[in-house]
């Protein structure tokens, strides 16, 4: 006789499996005849000024910031330095290095990302993916990053980032860029 548990255990599985599957059809490659063109190289190089908005899984905003980027490309690398000051007081940097593959790949580094982030750029879009050290309640979370770069013109560029834990949404980030 198969228990009630083992009936919800496997039932509780695939609800986990169809939440985790929805919203990955989207691809960069499903982007690459629009326009504008983002070169993230080219658009975070100089100063870049960004706002945005922290919500928990349920849509509730739960932080804001906003922050400084500063940007230096070499031709071969993006040094990218991000300041962000969140409405609590709190405040963070980061410095990502990010190195060209091709026209469409990416790769980069910073001291709080787990690993290497993979960067994909076609048409307006920039897809960027990584697990970051979150600090929470004293502790740091590795929590993984599906990250969406739009750049809307010259100048405007807006980004949606879903955060999950063991492919479980846990938050959602957004943000608008402004460069100077």
């Amino acid at each position: 006789m198969i228990s009630k548990f083992f009936y919800k255990s496997i039932l509780l599985i695939i609800i986990s499996i169809l939440i985790t599957s929805c919203g990955k059809n989207m691809k960069p490659e499903d982007f690459k005849d629009q326009k504008p063109r983002l070169i993230i190289e080219e658009y975070l190089s100089g100063n870049v000024k960004a706002w945005g908005i922290l919500q928990n899984r349920s849509g509730k905003v739960t932080r804001q910031f906003s922050a400084d980027l500063n940007g230096a490309w070499d031709g071969n690398q993006l040094i990218l330095d991000e300041k962000f000051n969140w409405s609590d007081g709190e405040i963070q940097t980061r410095q990502w290095i990010i190195n060209k593959i091709d026209d469409h790949n990416y790769e980069g580094t910073a001291g709080d990302v787990v690993g290497t982030a993979r960067g994909y750029s076609y048409g307006p879009a920039f897809k960027f993916e990584y697990v970051l050290l979150v600090p929470v309640k004293g502790k740091e979370m590795k929590i993984t990053f599906d990250d969406w770069i739009f750049k809307q013109d010259d100048r405007v560029a807006i980004n949606r980032a879903t955060m999950t834990k063991f492919g479980i949404k846990v938050a959602e980030l957004t943000v608008m860029f402004v460069k100077d």
